[in-house]
């Protein structure tokens, strides 16, 4: 399944310049999920972090990888659910093992994966991976949940 931006934005109530997923590539619903976000050198964030040696900042790819999340249990929902889904939101309730490989700059495309690791009722724990040219760049474990808005 191809989700777009368009497609996307109808999903998470994110937008510019705090939405970090430029394209879905596949989901395979209570299962997986791969992502990614071009980052470019007109991300606002560069302007402080850091301007004459631009680093995409960590937490940054941690909410990249959370918001993949957010469409991989939307689109997990059932079709009538999924309808309702102006009226939810996802909460994350943790990040846990978090580690952060190497730097990520201008010019790379971040591609997250993540993978369930439980799902139980409103609530899912998954195994978050970022990588830049097949290399993990990043992981952690996320925690979240549905919610009524």
């Amino acid at each position: 399944m191809l989700l777009d931006v368009v497609e996307i934005q109808k999903i998470l109530p994110h937008r510019f310049p705090f939405l970090l997923v430029d394209r879905v590539v596949s989901i395979e619903p209570s299962k997986s999920i791969e992502a990614y976000k071009n980052v470019t050198i007109g991300e606002q964030v560069f302007q402080g972090h850091f301007p004459e040696h631009p680093i995409y900042p960590g937490v940054m790819i941690i909410e990249g990888m959370a918001q993949a999340g957010g469409v991989l249990a939307f689109k997990s929902m059932s079709e009538d659910d999924q309808e309702d889904t102006q009226d939810k939101v996802v909460y994350f309730m943790s990040i846990d093992k978090a580690k952060f490989r190497s730097p990520i700059k201008p010019g790379d495309k971040l591609v997250y994966k993540l993978n369930v690791i439980k799902h139980k009722g409103t609530i899912w724990v998954l195994d978050g991976k970022a990588y830049v040219d097949d290399k993990v760049v990043a992981q952690a474990e996320l925690k979240a949940m549905i919610v009524d808005k």
